[in-house]
Protein backbone atom coordinates (compact mmCIF):
# COMPACT_ATOMS: atom_id res chain seq x y z
CA UNK A 1 0.00 0.00 0.00
CA UNK A 2 1.50 3.58 -1.28
CA UNK A 3 0.63 6.26 1.49
CA UNK A 4 -0.19 9.73 -0.18
CA UNK A 5 1.92 12.15 0.23
CA UNK A 6 0.73 14.56 2.99
CA UNK A 7 -0.38 18.42 1.97
CA UNK A 8 1.16 21.23 3.57
CA UNK A 9 -2.15 21.92 5.38
CA UNK A 10 -1.64 18.33 7.02
CA UNK A 11 1.97 19.23 7.83
CA UNK A 12 1.25 22.31 9.69
CA UNK A 13 -1.32 20.98 11.50
CA UNK A 14 1.00 18.00 12.33
CA UNK A 15 3.49 20.98 13.52
CA UNK A 16 0.96 23.11 15.68
CA UNK A 17 -0.17 19.32 17.11
CA UNK A 18 3.43 18.75 18.36
CA UNK A 19 3.61 22.45 19.79
CA UNK A 20 1.02 22.34 21.98
CA UNK A 21 2.05 18.58 23.56
CA UNK A 22 5.41 20.40 24.02
CA UNK A 23 3.72 23.32 25.90
CA UNK A 24 1.53 21.00 27.76
CA UNK A 25 4.17 18.60 28.91
CA UNK A 26 6.29 21.89 30.12
CA UNK A 27 8.51 20.71 32.58
CA UNK A 28 7.12 16.99 32.50
CA UNK A 29 10.42 14.77 30.94
CA UNK A 30 9.44 12.83 27.70
CA UNK A 31 9.69 9.64 29.08
CA UNK A 32 7.18 10.47 31.79
CA UNK A 33 4.43 11.78 29.22
CA UNK A 34 4.81 8.96 26.74
CA UNK A 35 5.12 5.92 29.64
CA UNK A 36 1.86 7.31 31.27
CA UNK A 37 0.19 7.18 27.47
CA UNK A 38 1.95 3.95 26.78
CA UNK A 39 3.72 4.93 23.90
CA UNK A 40 7.45 4.95 23.13
CA UNK A 41 9.62 8.12 24.30
CA UNK A 42 10.68 7.75 20.57
CA UNK A 43 7.01 8.16 19.16
CA UNK A 44 6.54 11.25 21.58
CA UNK A 45 9.86 13.12 20.03
CA UNK A 46 8.55 12.26 16.26
CA UNK A 47 4.98 13.72 17.18
CA UNK A 48 6.16 17.02 19.13
CA UNK A 49 8.82 17.84 16.39
CA UNK A 50 6.61 16.94 13.26
CA UNK A 51 8.37 14.05 12.37
CA UNK A 52 5.03 11.82 12.61
CA UNK A 53 2.27 14.88 11.48
CA UNK A 54 -0.63 12.07 11.18
CA UNK A 55 -0.24 10.45 14.52
CA UNK A 56 -3.36 7.69 15.16
CA UNK A 57 -6.18 8.95 16.65
CA UNK A 58 -5.78 6.42 20.16
CA UNK A 59 -1.65 7.65 20.07
CA UNK A 60 -3.53 11.70 20.55
CA UNK A 61 -5.96 10.60 22.79
CA UNK A 62 -3.99 9.13 25.54
CA UNK A 63 -1.28 11.65 25.34
CA UNK A 64 -3.96 14.24 25.85
CA UNK A 65 -5.37 12.02 28.58
CA UNK A 66 -1.60 12.10 30.22
CA UNK A 67 -1.33 15.99 29.52
CA UNK A 68 -4.77 16.38 31.22
CA UNK A 69 -6.14 18.06 27.52
CA UNK A 70 -9.60 17.26 26.23
CA UNK A 71 -9.51 16.16 22.70
CA UNK A 72 -11.92 18.98 21.51
CA UNK A 73 -9.28 21.82 23.18
CA UNK A 74 -6.53 19.85 20.81
CA UNK A 75 -8.66 19.53 17.92
CA UNK A 76 -10.21 23.36 17.94
CA UNK A 77 -6.41 24.39 18.12
CA UNK A 78 -5.01 22.33 15.50
CA UNK A 79 -7.65 23.13 13.39
CA UNK A 80 -6.86 25.29 10.61
CA UNK A 81 -8.57 28.77 10.27
CA UNK A 82 -11.37 29.44 7.48
CA UNK A 83 -10.15 31.20 4.93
Amino acid sequence: MVRTPLTPEERERGERLGKLLREARGGRSMTQIAASAGISAETLRKIETGRAPTPAFFTVAALAGALGLSMDELAGQCALAPL
